[in-house]
């Protein structure tokens, strides 16, 4: 059947079929009746064949649906054309009529049509929405999936994790009993000993009362001393005075005794009264003398007493500083006067890491400066580590001070749970920068020109230094600042050397006892020593040996061989004198050196 519709496809029967009504319209009005009639017979015709083609193809179409395949549509469709005058022309049924069937039929065919195309088209968009669903379900069935093995792995890690921290909680909770139970423990002994304390310190300031009243009785003595000393110094005037018009009486009698007789005779009677009255004033006076001897003996009663008192009052006063000395605030968790205080432990940590960067960069760069100006190294270190120590000095002086004026001005207006030494505390750890640190440099620097003991050449200042000593200073200021304070060591030259503060510099003597100059100082917390110095030990140190000219014999090589920088060197130690006094350079001992 399909290669029967195939062959009337290719033959292409309609389109003749067409073109020859085309044809016919065309000449219509040009030919003649004939001619029109044997154009419409030759149309019929070719319509007749292909009409019997298509009902050949009805027949097999029909036929390959069974008995009663297609038999609704022929019905429907067929049988109206196959009615009784359906080809007449004098019928109840017209031409217009049959056309009007024809079209009928056609549109219900093209709605037909449109209708199965509209549904294979829902039923391919259906189709298609089906398999995307289908893929979104199974998306949603392998998220499932993985939620559930996520859900079983979390479970599992919740079940050990809670375990675990069951078992945390059992051991903080224990902790936390044992820490009750020593606060307890130390708060029974605090308390005991602060009972103790207050019996002592009521004891010592009782004392200190008695003291004091016996200091304001001495005072009131020693203003009747200041009475007496005050009439013995006018009691001597008088003498003094007296005995000046004691010796110009007898030395004008002496003179009058030369003229004559007569002149000399009434001299002496004239004279005469005016020693006697001369004579009983030194009478006076020596009585009177003897009223000042008395009252330099209770004068020096009075000072006996007075040194006794304060002897006394001093003794008082020891006793109540070493019991205050020995009473010892004990910080609350969480004070900033504490020792674990968070803020001491990171900056205390920071300032020690800065103190070895500048043992290790700042120092040697400023090493380098000065070796521009002088070569002699010995003298180079001296100048670094009196710069170190000048600004730790300065430093915990402009701290004090500045320490002093933020408790003055806390007390008035301070109220809280915290004490007034945690408030003060609480506001230097967040304001330690508030410090004048170009005139802390400028004391350094006047403090290194005021030494004897370092030097730099005519066309130079210490100032050329002033990038590390700026440095010094603010580290020294913010060690300073901090609740527990680092500090550095106290150190002097021809000191025993302490291996427990310094190690030896390289080219130290390992046997000599003393040191001969310091390198870098020890870094101290209390008696506590955090980061060790370094110093240079020879024999035959003193205090005067940075003044000392070198013997020429004992001179080395001015070009010394390439050291490290890790360590400090010193590759020649010629000291290059300045110009000193006359008084400095009579002799090579006269500095002290023995």
């Amino acid at each position: 059947m399909a290669e029967s519709l195939r062959r009337l496809v290719n033959i292409g029967t309609f389109t003749v079929l067409q073109e020859k009504l085309e044809r016919w319209l065309d000449n219509y009005y040009i030919n003649t009746c004939d001619q029109n009639v044997a154009r419409c017979c030759e149309i019929i015709e070719l319509n007749a064949k292909v009409q019997g083609q298509l009902f050949k193809l009805l027949q097999v179409t029909a036929e390959s649906g069974g008995m009663y395949g297609g038999a609704s549509i022929i019905k429907s469709r067929l049988l109206p054309f196959l009615g009784q005058n359906f080809f007449t022309s004098g019928g109840s049924v017209t031409a217009d009529t049959s056309l009007s069937v024809l079209a009928e039929a056609a549109a219900k065919n093209r709605e037909i049509d449109d209708l199965q195309d509209m549904y294979e088209t829902s039923l391919n968009e259906l189709e298609a929405d089906l398999k995307d669903k289908e893929a979104e379900n199974q998306d949603l069935r392998d998220e499932l999936l993985d939620a559930k093995t996520e859900l079983d792995r979390s479970t599992r890690t919740s079940t050990s994790d809670k375990i675990f921290l069951e078992n945390e909680n059992r051991d903080l909770r224990r902790k936390l009993l044992e820490a009750k139970d020593n606060l307890n423990r130390s708060l029974r002994e605090s308390t005991s000993n602060k009972m103790l304390g207050e019996v002592e310190v009521r004891e010592l300031r009782r004392k200190l009362a008695l003291a004091e009243d016996e200091v304001r009785t001495l005072r009131s003595k020693a203003g009747m001393m200041t009475d007496y000393e005050t009439q013995i110094r006018h009691l001597r005037d008088d003498i003094a005075l007296l005995t000046a018009r004691r010796d110009s009486l007898y030395r004008s009698t002496s003179s009058f005794a030369k003229d004559d007789s007569i002149l000399s005779s009434t001299i002496r009677e004239e004279k005469k009264p005016g020693l006697a009255d001369a004579q009983d004033e030194i009478h006076k006076l020596r009585s009177k003398a003897g009223l000042v001897d008395d009252y330099e003996r209770q004068v020096r009663n009075l000072r006996d007493e007075l040194s006794l008192a304060s002897t006394k009052k001093s003794y008082l006063d020891n006793d109540v500083y070493s019991s205050l000395g020995s009473y010892r605030y004990t910080p609350r968790v969480g004070s900033p006067l504490s020792i674990d205080d968070p803020v001491q432990r990171v900056r205390q940590q920071n300032y020690i890491s800065r103190w070895n960067d500048m043992f290790s960069q700042d120092r040697l760069d400023a090493m380098d400066t000065l070796r521009r100006y002088s070569d002699d190294y010995e003298n180079n270190q001296r100048i670094i580590f009196l710069a170190i120590q000048e600004a730790f000095s300065v430093a915990k002086l402009a701290f004090r001070q500045f320490k002093m004026k933020v408790r003055a001005n806390l007390a008035a207006t301070h109220i809280g749970p915290e004490t007034l030494e945690e408030a003060v505390q609480d506001y230097i750890n967040r304001n330690t920068d508030l410090c004048d640190l170009t005139g802390m440099v400028a004391d350094v620097i006047r403090a290194l020109n005021r030494s004897p003991k370092v030097f730099l050449p005519p066309d130079a200042t210490f100032s050329i230094v002033q990038p590390f000593i700026r440095e010094s200073c603010k580290l020294a200021w913010n060690m300073s600042a901090l609740a527990h304070p680092l500090d550095i060591a106290v150190a002097t030259d021809a000191e025993l050397f302490d291996n427990n503060k310094y190690r030896r510099s390289y080219d130290s003597e390992y046997t000599a006892p003393l040191v001969n100059h310091h390198i870098w100082p020890a870094l101290m917390q209390g008696a506590k020593v955090l980061m060790k110095g370094e110093a240079c030990t020879r024999r035959g140190a003193s205090l005067g040996a940075s003044r000392r000219s070198r013997s020429p014999t004992r001179s080395v090589s001015p070009s010394p061989r390439p050291r490290s920088r890790s360590r400090s060197a010193s590759p020649s130690r010629r000291i290059r004198s300045r110009s000193v006094s006359p008084s400095r350079s009579r002799s090579p001992f006269s500095s002290g050196a023995w």
